[in-house]
């Protein structure tokens, strides 16, 4: 069963950052959005796999990173539920869509690089529990480790106003270039782990 919950939750990390990347190229926004209320469910159960196969010794690293997946996920889903529910159906004001409307760069566009934050702290703890047993084992590891550094952007940029244009309409498509290449990046992790959990 932990098995098998694991290579479920590397499988759905695979399938959704590939629809993802398809949907942010043919720019469909509704399908982006549900597919990353789904993505943080895959890697709860990704992660928890990790988690179990820590060692003794490394188990205080395994709890931290699947803390932080927990943190991720919440945060993940209730910016991409309120984009596919409120923010789509209800007709909202102009002030209202300032904050809550993802296209906006508002609040829940700054919740959203919070949680990819989270989501960069706890790769970092899971790739630091990780007992390397193969030479796949070894590229995930790095590939965990080196996506923690996305914490730091992550956490800092919506600190310096620097998606303010996006907040006056201004669309660029510097931002979609920038998350089809962390779906390039994310997907061998995807891969990599359900490799290592068969």
């Amino acid at each position: 069963m932990n098995r098998t919950i694991s290579l479920i939750g590397a499988a759905i990390v695979c399938t959704t950052v590939c629809l993802f990347a398809v949907c942010l190229i043919v720019d469909f926004s509704f399908g982006s959005y549900f597919v990353c209320t789904l993505l943080p469910m895959g890697y709860i159960m990704m992660a928890a796999g990790l988690h179990r196969e820590a060692e003794e010794d490394r188990k205080v690293a395994a709890n931290v990173g699947l803390l932080f997946s927990a943190i991720y996920a919440t945060l993940i889903l209730l910016v991409y539920f309120a984009q596919i529910t409120s923010v789509r159906l209800d007709g909202l004001g102009e002030e209202t869509l300032r904050v809550l409307d993802f296209k906006h760069g508002g609040l829940l566009f700054n919740y959203d690089l919070l949680g990819y934050a989270m989501m960069a702290l706890s790769t970092f703890f899971l790739g630091l529990s990780m007992q390397v047993k193969s030479r796949a084992d070894r590229w995930l590891k790095r590939l965990l480790m080196l996506h923690g550094v996305f914490f730091v952007s992550c956490f800092i940029m919506p600190m310096t106003g620097m998606f303010r244009s996006m907040a006056n309409g201004e669309n660029s498509n510097g931002g979609v270039i920038a998350l089809v290449i962390w779906c390039a990046y994310f997907l061998p992790v995807g891969v990599l782990a359900y490799r290592h959990f068969r």
